[in-house]
């Protein structure tokens, strides 16, 4: 496997050197309307291509989100971060849709189906929901027919060699393994289709390490696509793929064009070409997408290029990584909120071995993974979260400080999901056939 993929065990050490490799852009988080605090306190660290969903937040344009879990344990505050992001682009007026990936939990970890059924009606839809994101879109993929179709077409253009390359997929793979990235791909483009919103910038908010499969999406949104835009250095190209007459397809996109304002066409049909002279080159993209919602009706799937943020994997509450396999290592959103509190105060922290060498020499929050759930969970007011890390740095706080107030905080948080829960469940339960 390559050093960093969706499936490799090595973490992250150096996300600037893997964000410029991987070419993405720095986030800022101050493009955002009232950023929450997952947004402005930098876990989100990187972007692809975000400008698309900013014109569209801007401009109030329709646009979709698409995130996914792997339903092989149950559901912690890790993945509550990306749940965080999803609410706040709901608020701005995405249509969420939320894979639960079965099928890749099948093939990569062997979870039965069934089981992930199980998991993931009752922890991650129902907590995702006691959340409140009740109006999402949430599926199986084992159960959409159209992930699984869209998989199988556009598998056609890709093959052995480029999975190999892109994730490092060698001869004792099994088929089930080598069919996931496809299935991935499905799931993000398959909110793009007619009959799930149409043509549309899609949001993929996904950690760092997913990258690989955000890539492979695009290029196969753009191999499957009837029209290509190239910024020029005077105006922008507009060809046409395949090998039918371009002619009404460039008459089309002309149409379009001239409807958005622009009037200095040159086509060239032997070239398969319409050259929009009078189109600044910044403004491709927004060509690209007027000229995707077009595709449908000539029988293409007129599929905008994904755009995704990237967020850093937080470490488990005893160091080394966060995960559902070790209960000890995360707080879980089923946790009874006692058992989530004694986590709390077992948690591993950057303070002192002793009181008096903690006043003395202070601590180091950016150790401490109590400090990390009041960062990125916990603690709304940023004034006093500098005030808690000033505080500890110098210390005039001690450990037990912030381990109170955290499972006070976590306390607090489990009970109140926990009533949501309970009243949801009856409902969630019958309408995902567990009852």
């Amino acid at each position: 496997m390559p050093e960093i993929g969706p499936w490799s065990s090595r973490a992250i050490k150096d996300y600037s050197r893997v964000i410029e490799e991987f070419g993405l852009e720095p986030f800022d988080p101050s493009q955002l309307p009232d950023p929450p605090i997952v947004f402005r306190r930098g876990l989100v660290v990187a972007s692809r291509d975000f400008g698309r969903i900013l014109r569209s937040i801007r401009g109030k344009r329709p646009f979709a989100l698409l995130t996914g879990f792997s339903p092989s344990g149950p559901m912690h505050f890790g993945h509550k971060l990306v749940a965080d992001q999803v609410l706040y682009y709901r608020s701005l007026g995405a249509d969420v849709t939320v894979a639960m990936a079965d099928i890749e939990a099948f093939a990569v970890r062997g979870t039965p189906l069934r089981e992930s059924k199980l998991l993931g009606v009752k922890s991650y839809i129902l907590n995702m929901m006691a959340m409140g994101l009740e109006d999402a879109d949430f599926y199986f993929q084992s159960e959409r027919v159209a992930v699984r179709d869209l998989a199988w077409r556009l598998g056609t253009k890709v093959t052995f060699s480029e999975l190999r390359s892109i994730y490092g997929f060698d001869e004792s793979v099994s088929y089930s393994h080598l069919s996931v990235p496809l299935i991935q791909v499905g799931d993000i483009l398959h909110v793009q289709l007619p009959e799930f919103g149409g043509p549309r910038p899609t949001i993929v908010p996904v950690a760092l390490d997913q990258d690989p499969h955000i890539r492979l999406t695009r290029d196969l949104a753009d191999r499957n696509s009837l029209y290509s835009v190239e910024a020029r250095e005077r105006g922008l190209a507009v060809f046409i793929r395949g090998k039918e007459d371009p002619l009404p397809h460039l008459e089309r996109a002309r149409d379009a064009l001239e409807s958005m304002g622009f009037s200095e066409f040159r086509m060239v049909p032997s070239y398969r070409a319409l050259f929009v002279e009078d189109a600044p080159p910044g403004m491709r993209e927004v060509v690209e997408e007027e000229l995707r919602r077009l595709e449908p009706e000539a029988g293409y799937y007129g599929f905008i290029p994904p755009s995704a943020t990237y967020n850093v994997h937080l470490e488990g509450l005893r160091g080394g990584k966060m995960s559902s396999s070790q209960p000890e290592s995360a707080v879980f959103l089923d946790d009874d909120p006692e058992v989530a509190a004694r986590k709390v105060w077992n948690a591993l922290t950057g303070g002192r071995k002793t009181a008096e060498d903690q006043r003395r020499y202070g601590g180091d929050p950016e150790r401490c993974q109590v400090f990390q759930l009041m960062k990125y969970h916990l603690v709304q007011d940023d004034a006093y979260l500098r005030q808690v890390e000033e505080e500890c740095r110098t210390g005039q706080r001690l450990c037990g400080q912030c381990k109170r107030e955290a499972a006070e905080a976590i306390r607090e948080f489990l009970e109140g999901l926990a009533r949501r829960r309970r009243e949801l469940e009856p409902e969630v339960l019958s309408r995902f056939g567990l009852r």
